[in-house]
């Protein structure tokens, strides 16, 4: 299938699609996709993994357009702990945890829970934590106009505590700094402590 006969097809062909390499995955791992316990579960593995790539069908920069507003003087605007879920693009395992978000307005604030949508956007996609914290970093850089932005994400990733080293006790962090929070050590020390 070509990513041409892809883009043609709706979304319910293509949960349909995934569903029968479900059941194709389920045969070959060796057990039987007709058994009682896993006749539906193609079709759940489909429509989970649908939901959790959401995020190629969700447009970041729309989720800010709707949600500026004049800036009111905050030197630092911080949002702490934003829960995410991801899909390592490595193993396709997933990977959680939280992202804080720091920016220095310019002109313009952006109503707080879009910095959570922003998160879910990208986090929603099969992805690496570095990409995930540089690409968050940038969208509000350059969404909102910001003067200097700070992301921090911390995760923990399964596919290290399940195979591989199965270190259970691991956790990554990641951290992207842009504009003055990149080039300012005093300002960059005043948003990391918020972080």
């Amino acid at each position: 299938m070509t990513p041409e006969e892809v883009k043609l097809m709706t979304p319910e062909e293509r949960v349909a699609a995934i569903a029968a390499r479900y059941a194709d995955i389920i045969a070959l791992v060796g057990e039987d996709p007709e058994r009682d316990g896993l006749v539906k579960t193609p079709e759940r593995a489909a429509k989970a993994l649908w939901h959790c790539t959401q995020g190629y069908r969700t447009d970041p920069r729309a989720i800010i357009r709707g949600a500026l507003f004049e800036a009111e003087g905050s030197r630092i605007v911080t949002v702490r702990d934003i829960e995410f879920y991801s899909m390592c693009e490595h193993h396709i395992l997933p990977f959680f945890g939280t992202v804080s978000i720091a920016y220095l307005p310019g002109d313009k604030i952006v109503g707080l829970s879009k910095l959570a949508r922003i998160v879910d956007a990208f986090s929603r996609r099969l992805q690496v934590q570095e990409r995930l914290t540089a690409q968050l970093c940038t969208e509000v850089m350059e969404a909102i106009g910001a003067r200097g932005v700070a992301v921090k994400c911390t995760a923990e990733h399964l596919c290290m505590k399940m195979r591989g080293v199965e270190k259970q006790q691991s956790a990554t962090v990641t951290i992207e700094y842009a504009g003055l929070l990149a080039t300012d050590p005093t300002l960059r020390a005043e948003a990391l402590a918020l972080l």
